[in-house]
């Protein structure tokens, strides 16, 4: 197995066809290996990956893009917040153009809703400070990387006694979806890419369930192409050797255990609850609702807007987004990829974020092999 470098350069194709060829010379018969990181999966279309993998190992994006797999129905309450008089919604950039049943953040701004877009949690809390007769509700959104930066503004708020700043926690915990695919059974996965930035927070033992409880190999991988062909070819050779193990590729970015203080940090604000995901409807112990000492600080519990009705989700006007996050299709299999919807108008998630994959396939589509 791999020692989690290789070399200085990561972006060197001459080692990066060596990989290729050496993870393909594991292959017996075809397999198939899911990334859950919307970072992975813009890497993987930037630099050829895919392709150049084919067709021995197939790469298949997952629910990886927090920002796509955030319901219909979690993004209408964010707008119907917004149009609350007194209330300002503070968001990362990517939400605001994610669509509803009734549009988007950025449709509800531009008919008079207050929204606002922060870079961190910090910024909404420093909001709230300066604006004491403004309601600001952050919507925590992202999985384990992006959830200790809000739990730290709730931390701060709470010993403050800011009481004009709350959060609509969307937060979402990763290994229960990685369950969820695999129980489903819809998708043959046969290896797992794990997400790198995630398991700097979680650990890597947070992946073992896979090779215990289903004999699925996981590696976690950093982002450049060398850490990802790394990845792959220690998931080929567990698949080989009929080892299925947690490897860690990411060594100069992840421990075993993660990080303990930011691990600490959430536990103390927030508790393990069910969530709504795009694609995989409600899975139980996969978001991270508030603790009771920071009942006070949840937008759910403090307001109460009217949810808009009639309207129509993204899958309803066609959009495979939902199937995208699964494995089940790639982005290029949904009838309006590329046609009715690209990056400048959006029909669904998957286009919209950074780390959705059909922008990741629009973007870089045209990009040859290694």
């Amino acid at each position: 197995m791999s020692s989690g470098l290789y070399g200085r350069d990561f972006r060197d194709p001459d080692t990066a066809r060596s990989l290729v060829s050496l993870a393909k010379a594991y292959v017996r018969e075809a397999i198939a290996i899911m990334e859950f990181c919307g970072g992975h999966t813009h890497a993987i279309m930037r630099y050829g990956l895919r392709d150049a993998l084919a067709p021995e190992i197939r790469l298949l994006s997952g629910p990886g893009c927090p920002v796509c797999v955030t319901d219909d129905r979690d993004i209408d309450l964010a707008i119907a917040l917004a149009h609350e008089v007194g209330i300002t919604v503070a968001t990362f950039g990517d939400m605001v153009r994610v669509p509803g049943t009734m549009g988007s953040l950025a449709d509800a701004r531009a008919k008079g809703a207050s929204v606002e877009i922060v870079y961190s949690a910090l910024d909404a809390l420093a909001m709230a400070r300066s604006e004491p007769e403004t309601d600001v509700v952050m919507l925590g959104i992202g999985f384990e990387t992006t959830a200790p930066t809000v739990a730290a503004a709730l931390q701060a708020a709470k010993s403050e006694s800011l009481a004009n700043f709350s959060v609509l926690s969307l937060h979402k915990l990763t290994p229960p979806a990685m369950r969820a695919i695999l129980d489903g059974g819809e998708v043959r996965v046969d290896g797992v890419l794990g997400p790198g930035h995630v398991t700097a927070i979680t650990g890597s033992e947070a992946w073992e369930f896979l090779p215990e409880a289903y004999g699925v190999p996981c590696a976690v991988s950093g982002f450049e192409p060398l850490d990802i062909l790394l990845s792959v070819r220690d998931l080929a050779e567990a698949l080989a050797a009929s080892e299925p193990v947690v490897a860690n590729a990411y060594r100069r970015g992840v421990t075993a255990q993660g990080n303990v203080v930011a691990q600490k940090l959430m536990e103390h604000v927030f508790v393990v609850g069910k969530a709504r995901w795009r694609g995989l409807g409600v899975i139980s112990d996969s978001g991270l609702d508030l603790a009771p000492a920071y009942e006070s600080f949840d937008a759910r519990r403090r307001f109460s807007p009217a949810l808009p009705s009639g309207g129509q989700s993204s899958e309803a006007r066609g959009c495979r987004c939902g199937d995208v996050l699964r494995g089940l299709i790639a982005p290029t299999e949904c009838p309006l990829f590329g046609s009715a919807c690209t990056p400048t108008r959006p029909v669904g998630p998957c286009m919209v974020s950074a780390e959705g994959a059909c922008a990741a396939y629009y973007r870089y589509r045209r990009n040859e092999a290694v």
